[in-house]
This record gives C-alpha cells, sequence and structure tokens, in this order.
C-alpha cells in the first residue's frame, strides 16, 4: 500500500510542471479573459474599468470589422487545407523512394518550415512586390501583365494562402512520410502480383493504409490555420480592405495598439469557442468516416 502511495506521490511530481504551466499560460489567461470581457478594460486606464455586462459580446456581431475576419478566416481554411495536405503527401510520395540525392529533396522541401514565419513573410515582400518584385519580373519575361498581389484585395488572400502552403507543408511531409512507412510493402508486393496499377495501389492501399495519420494532420492543420496571424500582420497590415484581416490579428490589433483589453477579450472567447466547436465536429466527422 504504501509502495503505490509514494508512486502515485512520484507520478504527481513528474506531472507537475506540465500542469503549472498549463495553469500558468492557459487556463489563469482564459479565466483573465473572461473575467476582462464583461468590462470597458482599458490598458491605459486600468483602474477606470466598469463592468458592462454582455455589451462587448452584443458589440461583436455588430462589428463589421470581426464578421469579415470571420468570411477571411474560413476562406484561408476552406483553400489552405485541401492544397497544403496534398502538396504534402506528394511530396512524401516523392521522398519515399530511393533515388539517388533523396536526402537533398528532404532537406530542401523541409527547410522554410525552420525559418521563422516573420523571416519568410518579409522575403515573400520582395518576391510579390508589384513593381519590383521577382515574381513580376518573372511573368514578364513569359509576356503576362504584372500583377498587384498583395496590394489587390481580391488577389491578398489567395497570396497569403500559398505562402502559407509553400511554408508548411514540410512539416506535413515528414508525418505522412512516417504514414508512408508504417505500410507493410507485402501489400504492394501481393497488389503488383495481382496486376494492379500504380494508381489501384495508391487509392487501395496507400490512402486506407494513411488514414489515422491524415486524421491527426488535418486536426492540427485546421487548427493552425485558425490561428493565422503573423502572414497577415507583416505582409499587409490586415489590408487592402481588410481582406486579410484575421481573427487573431483583429483581437491583437483591438487589445495592444487600440489598448481595448475588454472588448478583444470577448472577441477572443467568441473566436476560442468556435475553434473549440469545429475542433469538435472534425474530429466526429473523420472519427465516423473510419467506422
Amino acid at each position: 500500500m504504501k509502495n503505490k502511495v509514494l508512486r502515485n506521490q512520484i507520478g504527481w511530481l513528474f506531472v507537475l510542471p506540465a500542469i503549472l504551466l498549463l495553469l500558468i499560460f492557459l487556463i489563469i489567461p482564459f479565466a483573465m479573459s473572461i473575467s476582462y470581457s464583461f468590462t470597458d478594460y482599458n490598458i491605459l486606464n486600468p483602474d477606470a474599468k466598469k463592468f458592462v455586462g454582455l455589451a462587448n459580446y452584443i458589440q461583436t456581431f455588430k462589428d463589421g470589422i470581426f464578421l469579415q475576419s470571420l468570411k477571411n478566416i474560413a476562406q484561408f481554411v476552406v483553400f489552405i487545407i485541401p492544397i497544403q495536405l496534398g502538396l504534402a503527401l506528394g511530396l512524401a510520395l516523392i521522398v519515399n523512394k530511393k533515388r539517388p540525392f533523396n536526402l537533398f529533396y528532404k532537406i530542401a522541401f523541409f527547410a522554410p518550415v525552420v525559418v521563422s514565419l516573420t523571416v519568410t513573410s518579409v522575403l515573400w515582400l520582395y518576391i510579390v512586390n508589384p513593381d519590383q518584385g521577382l515574381l513580376n519580373s518573372l511573368l514578364k519575361i513569359i509576356h503576362v501583365a504584372p500583377q498587384p498581389f498583395l496590394t489587390s484585395a481580391k488577389q491578398a488572400m489567395y497570396v497569403i494562402i500559398g505562402i502559407s502552403a509553400w511554408q508548411g507543408a514540410g512539416y506535413q511531409m515528414l508525418i505522412f512520410l512516417a504514414g508512408l512507412q508504417d505500410i507493410p510493402e507485402s501489400l504492394y508486393e501481393a497488389a503488383e502480383l495481382d496486376g494492379a496499377s500504380k494508381w489501384k495501389k495508391f487509392l487501395y492501399i496507400t490512402l486506407p493504409g494513411l488514414k489515422p495519420t491524415t486524421v491527426m494532420i488535418l486536426t492540427t492543420t485546421l487548427i493552425s490555420a485558425l490561428n493565422l496571424m503573423t502572414q497577415s500582420m507583416v505582409m499587409t497590415q490586415g489590408g487592402p480592405e481588410y481582406s486579410t484581416m484575421t481573427p487573431i490579428y483583429y483581437i491583437y490589433r483591438t487589445g495592444f495598439t487600440d489598448r481595448q483589453l475588454g472588448y478583444a477579450s470577448a472577441v477572443s472567447v467568441i473566436y476560442g469557442l468556435i475553434i473549440i466547436v469545429l475542433t469538435v465536429v472534425q474530429r466526429r466527422i473523420t472519427n465516423r468516416k473510419e467506422k
């Protein structure tokens, strides 16, 4: 009995650092956000905050910028998930084959992941510059008219989607690669003996074998996509015409630029609930498909 109690105490000691980190950086800040969301808390005048009830929450549903940011993030999620997962799977299939310079390809495909999003965003600002950017210079060579890219309300979000897919696909590639290597080679050999084509082997062996991996990647990519901020903040500042404003960036700007921490807290609580609901729905849909 004493040994069992001692083992439990030792176990709690090992878990304690993680619990403390969750408490300090997640649970307490979330509780404070809920508390601030019912006030008109201004960072520059914290002592003057007053209780305003549900006024901040009611205002969010009338806030055109916040509603536009929800539309923008929905557009981003709808496009980024199939593009990034498809690109990652394609890259994983390339590096999964034994070929010369395979290690070089793995490093090259993964390299954008290790570069910070801020550096990547600044780099792409030069590439897609409408006047002197490299991309428009290449388009000029093939006699295509220069494009406005990030200065166009119609193109800016699609540019950010493409850059984000390029930057993040290498991480998902490694996870897909691990999943591909877990599929028994004997299944492919048996299919080859039966005369199955490459497409049928991919359709009936590779894709079913990657189902658990795909579900995990889909969940992490969805959560990551819903947290889009850096690219919009660095490359467009939410413009033009709020076409790249995202909820996370709007929360940051409202809370720390406009100093309206009470209203920003209400927006963050609502958006946090949206993320939770979407994640639960996505998990239930994918689990149902697995069954």
